[in-house]
């Protein structure tokens, strides 16, 4: 076996690179996307009236981010089929991605909330405004620059545990650098290339966090001026 790098095999194997790139990207986006909506819900359950939803769902989120991903993963996959329910590697990678992060997520929405002065509350209620009004023109504006970097972070770690995909067949970026690996019993290469992919992606996508919550921040300042 030669060793050292070889451009030519790095050319070769580019394409197939980039194909399980997209994927990735794709993966990282759908997951992303799922526990946005997964922990509104999370975060809807902790102010229901009902204090037995509250104590279930915070609970259930406790349970979920107290567990690793990975194990969720392989449960979800190998163990809900012993019970009627298979799903493919995709929808199963996305699910536990949404569910996951989503539980997080709602953590950072219940923080930014209480961010918000509790004299915006009164006012709004001294005011007598309608509390989708309260949400929509007065508290989510306030507490949308609080809830930015949390959301930029967990953007990122979704795409940092990506790899973790490949455990259960899912085409992304570290399952086709293994597969083509272990083809052409050469890693340095591929391996390589997964690591500067995720340096080339990740560092910019940090960047445009930070530059979205300073535009905010100074959307706000201007505003309050």
């Amino acid at each position: 076996m030669q060793m050292g790098w070889r451009w030519d095999f790095t050319f070769e194997i580019l394409p197939q690179m980039a194909i399980a790139t997209l994927n990735t990207i794709l993966a990282a986006g759908v997951g992303y996307a799922i526990a946005l909506i997964v922990g509104l819900f999370f975060l809807l359950g902790q102010k229901t009236p009902f204090k037995i939803v509250n104590w279930i769902n915070r609970e259930i989120v406790e349970f979920i981010r107290s567990t690793p991903l990975l194990i969720q993963l392989f449960f979800v996959y190998f163990v809900l089929p012993q019970f009627g329910v298979t799903l493919s590697a995709w929808v199963c990678g996305m699910i536990t991605i949404g569910l996951h992060f989503g539980t997080y997520l709602s953590e950072v929405y219940r923080g930014a909330l209480e961010g918000v002065p509790k004299s915006q509350w009164e006012a709004c209620r001294a005011l007598n405004f309608s509390t989708i009004y309260t949400y929509r023109r007065i508290v989510l504006p306030q507490a949308f620059p609080i809830a930015i970097p949390g959301m930029g972070n967990y953007l990122v770690g979704i795409f940092k545990d990506t790899p973790l995909l490949s455990t259960i067949g899912v085409a992304e970026l570290f399952h086709a650098a293994t597969a083509v690996g272990g083809y052409n019993y050469r890693y340095l290469e591929p391996y390589t290339l997964v690591g500067l992919i995720f340096l080339t992606l990740s560092i910019p996508a940090a960047m445009w966090v930070r530059k979205l919550e300073n535009d905010v921040n100074k959307a706000q300042g201007k505003i309050k001026k």
